[in-house]
């Protein structure tokens, strides 16, 4: 939930009134409602999407003053975005920023995180695969009502199942895999969303796997687990597959696109990953690791109205 800058004065104003130097550094649910006029069930539903700044303790939610009323106003646009990809893992592009010399940091740790990063002005651009009914990514991104940014493509992967080799010609489909130890990824991972539509498409749900050690953070860590023989399986991409010396079965083909600021978008190390991806070099490591299509790279997917 975002607002106006008239609306954010307005608010600040408000809060002035009513927050006195001594005030207590944390706000209650019912204060923070009255500051945001909304009601206290909103708060709570903000808090339970974590799309709010807060903290359970002892039970009770309780909101950082400070951190509230940076939430409220919002990143600041004139703000210069650290030099930051997060997000999705995906080999080829974590190859491309080592390659490219670009000088871009990384931060892999799941579609929705980047996502979160992202709106929150703390990374230039970040990687996304996330499945929804018609598609990938768009309407995920088009709903946040973010600002000066676009989504192009990055490559077309091919997803499915990573299967130990003992393992070769029993698995006809993710319905073959009950009772068998199925490595998972991290909540508001792409792959964590994909596979539990999966799972329901086929009736199951992770209680009718067996269980297995934590969670994979990146793909090349849901194929290592396979491949250590801690798992019998995981949703992964056909690339790691091939590196791991895993059974694939493919089950999908999935968009993975970069969202990237528009103000970002023309600096250095962003031009440099681009401009890289247009090389060769890049389509050579694609056609080596396999299972990618990058027909769609560089496409635009995406605009900010």
């Amino acid at each position: 939930m975002r607002t106006s800058s008239g609306e954010q004065r307005s608010r600040r104003r408000f809060m002035a009134q009513d927050m006195q130097d001594d005030a207590p550094s944390y706000l209650t649910t019912r204060e923070v409602a009255d500051m945001l006029r909304v009601k206290e069930r909103k708060v709570y539903d903000l808090a339970a999407a974590g799309e709010i700044p807060h903290r359970r303790i002892t039970g009770k939610l309780l909101f950082p003053r400070d951190e509230i009323m940076a939430w409220i106003d919002g990143p600041d646009p004139a703000r210069d975005r650290p030099a930051v990809l997060a997000g999705s893992h995906d080999p080829l592009l974590d190859w491309a920023v080592r390659e490219s010399g670009c000088g871009l940091a990384t931060l892999f740790d799941g579609s929705r995180d980047g996502l979160e990063r992202f709106a929150g002005g703390d990374a230039a651009l970040c990687g996304l695969h996330l499945p929804e009914p018609d598609g990938w990514n768009v309407q995920t991104v088009a709903a946040r009502g973010l600002r000066d940014c676009v989504l192009i493509g990055w490559a077309e992967r091919s997803r499915g199942l990573l299967l130990a080799p003992a393992l070769r010609g029993e698995i006809g489909g993710i319905g073959d895999l009950r009772g068998r130890r199925m490595v998972m990824r991290q909540p508001g991972a792409g792959a964590a969303a994909l596979c539990e539509r999966l799972l329901d498409g086929a009736g199951l749900t992770q209680d009718d796997l067996a269980p297995c050690g934590g969670l994979a953070r990146t793909e090349s860590d849901a194929a290592a687990a396979v491949a250590a023989g801690e798992a019998d399986a995981a949703l992964g991409i056909e690339a790691m597959a091939r590196r791991f010396h895993l059974e694939f079965l493919p089950l999908t083909r999935e968009c993975f696109d970069l969202l990237i600021d528009r103000r970002a978008y023309f600096t250095d190390p962003v031009q440099r990953l681009l401009a890289f991806c247009a090389t060769d070099a890049l389509r050579e490591k694609a056609d080596a690791m396999g299972g990618y299509d990058l027909a769609p790279s560089g496409a635009v997917r995406w605009l900010t109205p």
